[in-house]
């Protein structure tokens, strides 16, 4: 897998995402290594991020690298128009890696073609987050001791969450059950629904999941991004729909799991947070461990 790219989680086969997951609990075991001694890595964040970035500065850290790039791209040369085209091809001479995140979808793609270095997609607009959906996978198989037929709950903005569009492809190479939990505005696109289909496998769709959540082994919340939305109105029209509360798990599985990719607004009570089944600040975490499995795997140092 060296100088390999991760853009979408399908450039991972099953074997590899196992082994990627494997790596990370050797990593979570013991996360302070010299295995980036001499390496640089450049993370272009060209879009807000608090968890993905300052979780990959930590694992950077943790392994000896050294870290250039920018958080915010106000106070890069893209002010003056410089090019995505020629911001790669400038940074790719400066580092042996580059982790960028990029509000317009496919950029991660055009990126890793232009480079000479392996890519990382940190997220590019509402299409893949890959390297969530490997810290997600990494959750639910220490929380629930198999990927195996789950039945996974993804609730709240499927229509722009690039979070879950990239946890539904992985976890499509498991026995996997799903159901999606939206408004009618903010469905799961049907792309992805077709992507299920081919595999075989089952999905739903609610409006509410009061009634059924003693059937989720995974709760995946997500919230509504504002960000994603041209019309101020539609957003204040569901920004609120689905609120999970601690009344609500009573007769939950003891088992389940609440994941979410966070920063989290309303979606999630903060009277969840004590419960045991809470997992989300433990989730953000396990992205450490994870990333620090995928750098080292893609530069060939495990």
């Amino acid at each position: 897998m060296k100088n390999r790219s991760l853009v979408s989680i399908d450039d991972f086969s099953k074997e590899e995402i196992i082994r990627i997951l494997d790596l990370a609990g050797e990593f979570e075991a013991q996360p302070v290594r010299r295995l980036l001694e001499g390496k640089v890595i450049a993370t272009l964040f060209f879009e807000p991020s608090t968890r993905t970035r300052l979780s990959f500065e930590s694992a950077i850290n943790r392994l000896g690298g050294k870290i250039v790039g920018f958080a915010d791209s106000s106070i890069s040369s893209v002010t003056k128009g410089e090019t995505l085209h020629d911001t790669i091809r400038m940074v790719n001479s400066y580092c042996d890696l580059i982790v960028m995140r990029h509000p317009y979808e496919g950029s991660a793609r055009y990126a890793s073609e232009i480079a000479t270095v392996p890519v990382i997609n940190a997220g590019d607009g509402a299409n893949q987050h890959p390297t969530q959906t490997l810290l997600d996978l990494y959750s639910i198989r220490k929380t629930q001791d198999t990927l195996e037929n789950l039945n996974v709950f993804m609730v709240g903005d499927l229509k722009y969450g690039r979070t879950v569009h990239s946890l539904l492809m992985a976890m499509a190479n498991w026995n996997t059950t799903f159901n999606f939990i939206s408004p009618e505005e903010l469905r799961m696109p049907d792309e992805f629904k077709i992507y299920l289909d081919n595999a075989g496998l089952k999905y739903y769709e609610h409006l509410d999941f009061s009634d059924i959540i003693s059937k989720a082994d995974i709760i995946y919340m997500t919230r509504v991004q504002k960000e994603r939305f041209s019309d101020p109105i539609e957003y204040e029209k569901v920004k609120n729909i689905y609120v999970l509360k601690n009344n609500m798990l009573r007769n939950t599985k003891s088992n389940m799991r609440i994941l979410h990719p966070l920063p989290r607004v309303n979606e999630i009570h903060t009277d969840v947070d004590a419960n045991p089944k809470a997992y989300y600040f433990e989730q953000a975490q396990n992205g450490v461990y994870t990333r620090q499995a995928i750098l080292c795997t893609l530069l060939g140092l495990n």
